[in-house]
């Protein structure tokens, strides 16, 4: 039971000492805090992102650029790219926008390593029994 938790991390890697442990936590507890609205832990304001981190504002400009530049189909359930020129969100209604926004957030994900949105695959459906 002592090495539990060690036992799912990399085959061979030595266990983290306790003091190590201690230290990344006491660490990540100086620096984030927890966001009860959005049930997740954010950095304290002022603590700064590491370096190369994009900030939240560049991050929601790339989504939003997207949305400009794709359409979602409903019928082939993906993301079309759209033929003409890009929309532009502020003709959009905010349920519109809203809507698509949370589709993206559904088909994609924010790849920290890569600095860029990565497209979730789809998971095959389950077969009935």
């Amino acid at each position: 039971m002592a090495n539990a938790q060690a036992a799912g991390g990399a085959a061979g890697a030595a266990p983290m000492a306790r003091e190590q442990v201690k230290m990344e936590r006491d660490e990540f507890m100086r620096t984030h805090r927890w966001d009860p609205i959005n049930d997740n832990w954010v950095l304290k304001s002022e603590v700064e992102a590491p370096a190369g981190m994009k900030s939240r504002v560049e991050i929601k400009a790339e989504r939003d650029e997207f949305l400009r530049n794709h359409r979602w189909d409903p019928v082939s359930e993906n993301w079309m790219p759209l033929a003409k020129a890009p929309r532009d969100l502020g003709k959009m209604s905010r349920a519109q926008v809203k809507s698509e926004a949370l589709q993206f957030t559904r088909t994609h994900r924010w790849e920290d390593d890569k600095s860029a949105w990565v497209e979730i695959t789809p998971r095959p459906p389950k077969a009935k029994k």
